[in-house]
């Protein structure tokens, strides 16, 4: 296993452990005043996030502590059980702000990028791996780590919002029923999102057990802002909405996030993402939410960005994947 970061004067790292998401969670919430990433995690968020990757946190995971064994910063390498095409680690972590700028980020992301081809060897070996980072707009030190690292700016991912005050109005589709999401779709739903991502980029199978961790079993899913659209008894499109009770708390405005929407190839082009956006925005209005988010891949091949333009959303943040691509191992 790679070997532990060594740290500044004043810092350790050791393994993590679930039992760290409450200083974690305060961590991000300093960290969250100067990076501005529009996220405010709880520890429960934290418990749901760690869990549903699967991860071994003692290998895959170090704490940063202060000389006072204090929690200041993390860093997390994950990757999903299932893939298309490159194998996808993803590398995450934080500094608490009045640590930074004495070389502990640096470490960590080294860290990270010998664990992330450790994960590539003991899981994937005869493939390609592409380890990335998340890069907040405002986190231009993180963005200088990652390219003197060799990373390079891959993708560009906006959040966007709009206001929930008038939501639109009602969209009809001739042949197609929209209707709220059922528990008993939930399998089928699970097999049309499969079938929406395959020319994606970074989408990856959802099998039976990483869709509950990652999506409808998550507790701030919520079935009743969820829309389906249903043409000759089958699931043609979907919107799967979320609202983050510590995000409410953090912010004071409830957001309903539409955390995936999809619509089957061959029921493309005939308004069905349209109608069930727009049902599920209703829907949000209705329970009181004052606001709706999402994020866009800006290379999205269905030119979603542009049906989101379309619906009232605006971009209020953009996040940039730096990535670095490893060959399968038997050809290093």
């Amino acid at each position: 296993m790679a070997d532990l970061p060594a740290l500044p004067d004043g810092l350790t790292a050791r393994p993590l452990h679930l039992d760290d998401v409450a200083p974690v969670a305060a961590v991000l919430a300093a960290a969250e005043q100067v990076d501005d990433t529009g996220e405010y995690p709880d520890a429960e968020d934290l418990t749901e996030w760690w869990t549903g990757w699967d991860m071994d946190l003692e290998r895959d995971g170090v704490a940063v502590c202060d000389a006072a064994g204090l929690v200041v910063g993390y860093a997390t390498v994950m990757a999903p059980r299932n893939f298309r095409g490159t194998f996808d680690v993803y590398l995450e972590g934080r500094l608490r702000p009045d640590q930074r700028g004495r070389g502990a980020g640096r470490a960590l992301l080294q860290w990270q990028l010998a664990r992330g081809a450790e994960l590539h060897a003991e899981r994937q070996p005869a493939e390609t791996a592409r380890l990335s980072v998340a890069v907040p707009e405002k986190m231009t030190s993180l963005e200088s780590l990652a390219r003197r690292a060799g990373l390079q700016a891959e993708r560009w991912f906006r959040q966007m919002q709009r206001p929930l005050t008038e939501p639109p109005e009602a969209r009809e589709v001739p042949g197609v029923e929209v209707v709220p999401f059922v528990w008993d779709r939930d399998e089928e739903v699970r097999q049309a999102h499969n079938a929406c991502f395959t020319e994606h980029h970074g989408s990856a199978e959802r099998d039976a057990a990483t869709w509950q961790s990652m999506f409808t079993g998550q507790r701030s899913f919520r079935p009743d802002l969820s829309v389906l659209a249903i043409e000759d008894g089958a699931v043609v499109g979907y919107v799967l909405a979320y609202v983050y009770e510590a995000d409410t708390s953090a912010t004071g405005v409830k957001d309903a996030y539409l955390g995936q929407i999809g619509v089957l190839p061959h029921a493309r082009g005939r308004g069905l993402a349209s109608a069930v956006i727009a049902a599920s925005l209703r829907a949000a209005a209705e329970q009181d939410c004052k606001r709706a988010s999402l994020e866009v891949d800006t290379e999205n091949v269905t030119g979603a960005l542009r049906l989101y333009e379309s619906l009232g959303f605006v971009t209020t943040r953009t996040n940039v994947s730096w990535s670095v691509e490893r060959p399968p191992v038997h050809a290093v």
